[in-house]
């Protein structure tokens, strides 16, 4: 299997990539018990998937906590049908019981329980009466409106909005809690929202297929399932790469950790030029692997570089959908993939990224174990001031999969201002038509902004070089971009700027209030 996946990662997602593993494991013979994902047979409410128990359980510690929300928000141009629209999304809400379900506790645990489909109504507000300036503050506040908690117990879980904003302008407000979706979810959605929109403008039914299965059917399935041969051969996986672990990637910080750990996110931007995203690729084919494990190597390295630290671990999302039946839900089947790599003795980069490739085929051919069930196994110590087992998330995100196309209508994405960090920090990598995006998610209670944006621009100048001359040992790799060494007075330590390496420096004094110098 693993010779089959080499040849074939080149120029795939992480998402794909995830997908291809699963479908090379189903050309080995049946493991007993694994098949289509029955229907549930049994009345009344449903039991929690792992991962949603996980966010119940966040839920409870964290109370009126937006961390988990997920919004989206679209201006669209054009002549729209808000009739058209209005059904689109209903049908949407009746034929996904995620986006009916709320969460209660029964018998001491927590279950699911999904509202009967009634009457979907889309919320309309008109604001072409205003003046421009009176029209943008209302923009802006019925969007952070919309950004409200919500109640896990008495819902509903799943948000909507249409605002008039010009005659042929509108903006669409979506939000969803992270319990019932997540983000391929939304490719999901959008999907099923352009072909219903396109059908009901035609006054046509619905073309959409029944869907096999509910996410409550999986939730119960997933129970039943990984018991026995299936969750030891998992597990027995797990124990050994993460036998040893470090109990925490040691960052400098520029504020002392809260005892509590606290969300509050800023964003950090950077898009690669051109002709250093295209060689970027073209390293990955050549080395073959793909951009996914390519970034996640320079990632890792600058992570190391930063901490001192030679075993460097990092979480990375996977769509965790490992059933044909599961690809057209939407719901909550997310699972967050250890990603453990040995950076010791100095190798090359292309060495380095082979001890990546392996490191990410391993985890993906061993993905069905939730990490919540991870955790009951390995019982890391648990601190409220961090995560356990990771502090850091790599996430490759394809934006086409992500893109919402109606009917005669122009759909333009549309940034939202404040970001949550759910970590210490998370790596975007976005890929555009001709480059690709860094975006850095970090935790503004213990981060400056100055700080991000140079560690971003480090590893731009990791990625040039390593492009450049993958034969080169990481220890010689600096992380002096050109902007601070043409700042460096002494000759010596602006020629570490041209690749020779330059050690981790802290201060004492500035150590100890949790400040070091990244470099």
């Amino acid at each position: 299997m693993t010779d089959e996946l080499s040849r074939r990662t080149g120029e795939i997602s992480a998402e794909k990539l995830a997908l291809l593993v699963l479908r090379a494991k189903k050309k080995r013979a049946e493991t007993p018990g694994v098949g289509r994902i029955p229907r549930r047979t049994a009345s009344g409410p449903a039991p929690l998937s792992f991962a949603q128990q996980r966010l119940w359980v966040l839920d409870r510690l964290e109370p009126g906590s937006t961390a988990y929300n997920m919004p989206s928000l679209a201006r669209l141009r054009g002549a729209l049908n808000v009739e058209a629209v209005e059904r689109a999304l209903g049908e949407i809400v009746r034929r996904h019981d995620s986006l009916r379900t709320t969460f209660a506790e029964g018998g001491g645990e927590p279950v699911q329980i999904v509202a009967p489909s009634g009457d979907f109504r889309l919320p309309f507000t008109d604001l072409t009466g205003l003046s421009e300036e009176q029209r943008r503050a209302e923009e802006r506040r019925l969007v952070l409106a919309e950004r409200r908690p919500y109640d896990l117990e008495r819902g509903p879980l799943f948000r909507a909005r249409l605002v008039r904003t010009g005659d042929e302008e509108h903006l669409l407000l979506l939000d969803m809690h992270h319990i019932i979706s997540d983000g391929w979810s939304y490719g999901v959605f959008f999907r099923e929202l352009g072909v219903l929109y396109d059908a009901f403008l035609a006054d046509r039914p619905s073309p959409l297929p029944d869907l096999p299965i509910q996410l409550s059917d999986f939730a119960a399935w997933q129970r039943e399932w990984l018991q026995g041969p299936v969750q030891q051969e998992q597990l027995a996986y797990w124990r050994e790469r993460l036998a040893g672990v470090p109990p925490a990637l040691e960052l400098p910080l520029d504020r002392l950790r809260p005892a509590v750990q606290t969300h509050r996110g800023e964003l950090a931007r950077l898009d690669l030029p051109a002709d250093l995203a295209a060689r970027l690729r073209e390293l990955a084919r050549r080395e073959g692997t793909s951009p996914f494990m390519t970034l996640l190597a320079v990632f890792q390295l600058l992570l190391s570089r930063l901490s001192g630290q030679d075993d460097v671990v990092v979480g990375s999302p996977s769509a965790g959908r490992s059933r044909m039946e599961m690809e057209g839900l939407i719901g909550l089947f997310l699972n967050t993939l250890v990603l453990r790599t040995d950076l010791s003795g100095n190798p090359t980069f292309r060495e380095l990224l082979g001890r990546v490739r392996d490191v990410v085929l391993g985890a993906y051919q061993y993905q069905d174990i939730p990490f919540e069930r991870l955790l009951e196994e390995l019982q890391p110590e648990r601190q409220l001031s961090r995560t356990p087992i990771f502090q850091v998330l790599f996430n490759f995100v394809s934006l086409a999969d992500l893109r919402l196309e109606l009917a005669g209508l122009r759909v333009e994405p549309v940034p939202l201002e404040q970001a949550d960090s759910k970590f210490d920090f998370t790596l975007y990598v976005r890929e555009l038509p001709d480059t690709l995006r860094l975006d850095l998610v970090y935790n503004a209670d213990l981060f400056e902004p100055a700080r991000m944006a140079e560690m971003q621009r480090q590893l731009e100048h990791l990625l040039t070089q390593v492009s450049a001359a993958p034969e080169t040992r990481i220890g010689a790799l600096s992380l002096v971009t050109p902007a601070s060494a043409a700042l460096l007075p002494d000759p010596r330590s602006r020629s570490m700027a041209s690749g020779a390496e330059r050690p981790i420096m802290r201060s004492p004094s500035r150590q100890a209030a949790g400040l070091s110098v990244w470099r």
